[in-house]
């Protein structure tokens, strides 16, 4: 079975890894979690810590100040490269995304490279979240397909799964968007590069607990991005 690493970058989640951390671990030995954690005054390091005291397949990256969601991943993906990780994934800490799909997201990367779980690929399976943050989502992934011509429905999605060889085909050092900018950029590299990208449905459900990241600035950079890189991609710099 391959080795997988699940890549979870934290601020203030300390009513939710430790119950998300244990629930990951539950899918089988092949599964082991990093928290990149940016200095959260809750104490959600501390209880990182102390799963790892029991389970060796527990990991953490403490960082000094809230750098943002794309560094975060930066980190989380080189420390899964230094390591031999065969599988890398991303997801939110909150329960939004769902472990149990996990497994599911693996066996579909038998035949994909890129595997998003996809909020839009299957109508739209979002729950919880008010009419205009639904349509600011919707309208934002209707943009990026439109401006950069990738034919990926939930680019802006956070719950990925990605082969090891496209992480070791992007430059993560030249990556400097954060946000869900970091999702459409690492989406649109993958897709230039030639790598087998697929959507398969997921239901996207509203955090439990805690307070959503989303701000104006994030919105922002990811308008500005998919123009970005519709230019880069002119000239193949990538």
């Amino acid at each position: 079975m391959k080795r997988c690493l699940v890549v979870i970058p934290t601020y203030n989640e300390s009513d939710n890894v430790p119950e998300i951390i244990p629930k990951i671990l539950s899918l089988g030995a092949h599964f082991e979690v990093l928290v990149v954690d940016d200095n959260s005054p809750d104490g959600t390091a501390n209880l990182v810590k102390l799963l790892q005291e029991s389970n060796p397949r527990v990991h953490l990256i403490e960082r000094k100040a809230k750098l943002g969601l794309g560094t975060a991943y930066v980190e989380g993906f080189k420390f899964a490269l230094a390591r031999d990780y065969e599988i890398v994934f991303e997801m939110d800490a909150d329960f939004s995304h769902d472990p149990h799909e996990l497994p599911r997201m693996l066996q579909q990367a038998e035949q994909c490279d890129l595997v998003i779980g996809s909020r839009y690929i299957s109508g739209v399976n979002v729950v919880n979240w008010p009419m205009k943050r639904l349509m600011l989502s919707f309208l934002a992934n209707v943009y990026t397909r439109y401006i950069t011509g990738m034919p990926v429905r939930d680019a802006t999605g956070g719950f990925k799964c990605y082969r090891r060889a496209v992480l070791e085909a992007i430059n993560l050092d030249a990556i400097h968007s954060n946000g869900y900018a970091f999702q459409i950029e690492t989406t649109f590299i993958a897709w230039k590069k030639g790598f087998r990208v697929c959507e398969i449905p997921i239901v996207f459900v509203d955090r439990r607990v805690g307070v959503s990241k989303m701000s104006r600035n994030i919105v922002y950079e990811a308008a500005w991005l998919v123009w970005k890189l519709k230019f880069k991609s002119f000239f193949d710099a990538f």
